[in-house]
């Protein structure tokens, strides 16, 4: 069983709140921005916190990897919510994309990743920003 201090879950919450922010910068243009990609990063962070380290809710100890797959099937939802189809053109799968991307981002600050997740985040903003540089 891991018990994290205080100061290590704030820092894995800020850290993934950042990471959120930075990734929902380079879609301000977009429906899902700033805020939502932020969010997603910090409760993906969060429920991960919550399942490494049963002290933070008084509970025991169970498999991490359970609360993991539902967030990943919980994001599942969230993006098929934001690809749209019209007559003959389909949108969205890129936001659908990074949405998921930007959970399991969080799902590696939870866990203390934060050498990978800075690595991550780096390549995941790169994508992003490649479109601008690609399209001209």
């Amino acid at each position: 069983m891991i018990t994290l201090t205080m100061t290590d879950s704030l820092l894995r919450i800020l850290a993934a709140t950042l990471a959120g922010l930075l990734i929902g910068f380079t879609r301000k243009r977009y429906p899902a921005g700033l805020r939502t990609f932020a969010l997603i990063c910090l409760g993906s962070a969060i429920f991960t916190l919550i399942s490494i380290d049963p002290s933070l809710y008084g509970g025991v100890a169970f498999d991490p990897t359970r609360t993991i797959a539902q967030i990943v099937t919980g994001i599942g939802f969230i993006g098929a919510g934001v690809i749209w189809k019209s007559n003959i053109k389909v949108g969205g799968l890129t936001t659908a994309a990074a949405i998921w991307t930007t959970a399991s981002l969080g799902i590696l600050i939870g866990l203390g990743e934060l050498a990978l997740a800075a690595v991550t985040l780096v390549i995941i903003i790169l994508v992003l920003a490649s479109k601008q540089y690609l399209e001209e």
